[in-house]
């Protein structure tokens, strides 16, 4: 097995642009940073939203997300601090608190409500929403509640590495998916320490910078706050990063693009307009499930 110290890459990816994040309220008045928003969607197939929120003030997230439904796409929330309890209309709830993850398949509907069980401290964390193949919109709605000590993780030469979802340098995540492939890895970097991770050249990857800083070989510095998108270099074979002076965390996204259209109305994502239509005549009908 390679260590985090041992080049792995001949040609790692270089940075195609650096987004920052846009400040904006979800749910009952949740206050989060859009990451990544509709405009990138085509861009980052087959992720649809990156949504990371982070504050001390309970007035920001005491509301939480109420009863809203989704269909034909997947949400994978990822806890930092906080509690977090989740409930659905097929039957399924859970809390998740500090490092846990909960991942929902939408599938053909589902109507959920995410509220917070804590009434002070620090909430943070992420919700990224993965698209489903167009064979899969219409399955059965799944879920998962994953712990934080279920979250597989190495610790190496300076790194330490949560694996959410793919694999890295041989330890399996949490969640696999045979269409998309996704990858999702929660990344701590000591200061100065490097990671390398091997991408397919044709996987849309990203990096979000939520404390300290990266580099990459070609100079560019990322700062907390940013997302970098990695550029689809032919020839490339993963991506190469480093820390700067202080303790940095990060999470590395990157998924096989589905290469379908992408037709969205607020929370249902499906290919055609038809088929939105019918999601939401679906909806009012109270047939979700």
């Amino acid at each position: 097995m390679s260590t985090v110290a041992t080049s792995l890459l001949t040609r790692p990816r270089e940075v195609e642009r650096l987004v920052a994040g846009q400040p904006t309220s979800d749910g009952a008045g949740v206050k989060l940073s859009r990451v990544l928003t509709h405009q990138l969607q085509r861009r980052l197939d087959p992720f649809l939203m990156l949504d990371h929120f982070g504050t001390d003030n309970p007035d920001d997230y005491i509301a939480g997300f109420p009863d809203h439904p989704h269909r034909g796409f997947e949400t994978i929330t990822y806890m930092l601090n906080g509690r977090m309890r989740h409930r659905d209309s097929a039957g399924h709830e859970g809390l998740i608190s500090d490092g846990g993850v909960q991942w929902m398949t939408a599938g053909r509907g589902v109507i959920h409500s995410e509220t917070p069980e804590q009434n002070e401290g620090r909430m943070a964390g992420f919700q990224l929403w993965l698209n489903l193949p167009a064979r899969d919109k219409m399955r059965e709605p799944w879920y998962r509640d994953i712990s934080s000590a279920e979250v597989p993780e190495f610790d190496r030469d300076g790194v330490k590495v949560r694996v959410i979802a793919g694999a890295s340098h041989g330890i399996a995540g949490a969640v696999q998916r045979d269409a998309t492939e996704p990858l999702y890895l929660d990344l701590h970097l000591a200061p100065g320490a490097r990671f390398e991770q091997p991408l397919p050249s044709e996987f849309n990857a990203f990096v979000y910078v939520y404390e300290g800083a990266l580099t990459y070989d070609s100079g560019c510095l990322q700062p907390a706050g940013r997302m970098a998108i990695l550029a689809n270099t032919a020839g490339s074979d993963g991506v190469r990063l480093t820390a700067g002076q202080q303790t940095t965390r990060a999470v590395l996204i990157a998924g096989r693009p589905l290469g379908e259209p992408i037709a969205q109305y607020g929370p249902f994502v499906m290919n055609t307009e038809a088929e939105l239509v019918q999601a939401v005549r679906d909806f009012q009908a109270g047939r979700l499930a």
